[in-house]
């Protein structure tokens, strides 16, 4: 879509309203705007700003109920601290060292009637994906192979064989799909209860004084099963918010040092195999606040990790799920990720030029949609503390494309009452820091969640990945 420009604004309102949030409160954020950060022919810094905008709004919603304030504190979004946190993989140093991009095997290629998306930088994708295409790792002979291939073909072939490859398609291809169709059935944010258990207490907070931030998660125990990177996104947020995460891997499935690195900030990381130790999982869970999960609908199910499972064990609990496509639909339950998404969409085209399909200018469906999580987690725990009850959260990537591309509200409508605009300035250095941590000294993004009184950095560094015992502190 060679030249194309898509007109429109996404805002907070649209954002907070998926939420359940009371209107009155957008009243409480003021922005600042920087033309020319993640600049792209969709409105992304608008998606972007609401996304971070409407998590700020529920947690400063969340520290208020708790300190038992009337007055929401105020709420800042800064589209240059937006831009860095959208881009905080790229912004990463571990040592000084830049961090691995995508695998080489991870790439746009041309087809004999298009171009197809594969992904491969986990071993056992990449493994699948030539198993799929019976192709050594070359990337010359993987070219001329696939040149001769439909695209379509090579989605379904390597599908097949668990492995992840998109074909190209077009906005309007897209939308005529039956996976499109189950998409646009759902609300951007999904939300409901689980049970009717009473409303929720939380704990005392602790003594702080005049220079101690606000903590509106502080106390809470979340048990983090996810993986790179809309989830752990969303529960890296809660770890700022003051939340005890425990992130759950299987031990034989290590997370890519450098995004357990970047997404690993306020969080401890345990492996742990289900299937052997179902009793230390459950003695996780018996404590839970949360359980947030990024797996593909039904992977987890084995284990009794539906949100009624859970629910039924733990009464009260908050369960949020994340997907790449949603949670019905032909394409439901396959394996997905925010570049295969943008190409399956039609983002790619769009985004597009001189006949090569393009890309966002940050994974800002990942980073979106990690944003919405862990602000529908916030918005639950609040609403517990009125009415009681168990509850769900459930986001998709397709969805947050969706609202991207088709859901644009209307010209001129405003996204707050309270807009400054800025220059963008030279880079993003306001808003990255160094610490010392046991991976060696990082470079990295500060938190673009700011809230008056509000956490403005994570309380500890990541660590190694597994390296921690499977128990709460």
């Amino acid at each position: 879509m060679d030249g194309a420009t898509v007109t429109g604004k996404v805002d907070i309102r649209h954002a907070w309203s998926a939420l359940g949030g009371d209107p009155a409160l957008v009243s409480a954020v003021s922005e600042v705007e920087r033309p020319g950060v993640l600049d792209a022919r969709l409105p992304v810094r608008d998606l972007a700003r609401a996304c971070v905008g409407a998590c700020a709004l529920a947690a400063a919603e969340l520290a208020a109920r708790r300190a038992g304030r009337a007055e929401v504190p105020g709420v800042r979004v800064d589209d240059g601290a937006v831009a860095a946190a959208f881009t905080s993989e790229r912004h990463l140093r571990v040592g000084g060292r830049e961090p691995v991009a995508f695998a080489p095997l991870s790439r746009l290629w041309r087809t004999a009637d298009g171009w197809v998306r594969t992904h491969a930088n986990y071993p056992h994708h990449r493994q699948r994906l030539l198993a799929a295409l019976g192709a050594p790792e070359d990337v010359g002979a993987l070219e001329a192979m696939l040149a001769g291939r439909s695209a379509t073909e090579v989605e379904e072939s390597v599908y097949a064989a668990g492995g992840l490859a998109v074909a190209l398609r077009t906005p309007e291809r897209w939308a005529a799909s039956g996976q499109a169709a189950a998409v646009a059935r759902r609300p951007l944010v999904e939300r409901g209860r689980l049970d009717a258990s009473p409303a929720r207490v939380f704990p005392p907070p602790a003594p702080r004084s005049s220079s101690s931030p606000l903590l509106p998660a502080a106390g809470l125990r979340v048990l983090d099963l996810t993986r790179v990177l809309a989830g752990p996104v969303a529960t890296r947020t809660l770890a700022l918010l003051g939340a005890d995460v425990l992130r759950v891997d299987p031990p034989g499935l290590p997370e890519l040092a450098d995004q357990h690195a970047d997404t690993g900030f306020g969080k401890r990381s345990a492996a742990l195999d289900l299937t052997r130790h179902q009793a230390e999982f459950e003695e996780l869970l018996r404590t839970a606040d949360v359980v947030v999960t990024g797996y593909r609908p039904g992977a987890l199910d084995r284990f009794g990790l539906t949100p009624e499972a859970l629910a039924a064990r733990r009464p009260g609990l908050v369960v949020a799920r994340l997907s790449a496509w949603g949670t019905d639909g032909p394409w439901a339950g396959r394996r997905g990720f925010d570049s295969l998404v943008q190409v399956a969409t039609g983002i790619a085209v769009i985004e597009g030029a001189a006949g090569r399909p393009g890309a966002l200018p940050a994974q800002a469906l990942d980073h979106g949609t990690g944003y919405l999580l862990a602000a529908g987690v916030l918005r639950a725990l609040t609403e517990q503390s009125h009415e009681g009850g168990g509850r769900y959260v459930r986001v998709a990537l397709a969805g947050t494309a969706a609202w991207l591309t088709g859901g644009l509200r209307p010209d001129g409508e405003d996204g707050t009452g309270d807009t400054a605009r800025e220059a963008a300035g030279s880079g993003p250095e306001p808003w990255l820091a160094e610490r010392d941590s046991p991976l060696g000294r990082l470079r990295y993004a500060l938190p673009p969640v700011s809230f008056t009184g509000g956490p403005t950095d994570w309380a500890r560094p990541p660590g190694p990945w597994g390296a921690d015992t499977p128990r709460w502190t």
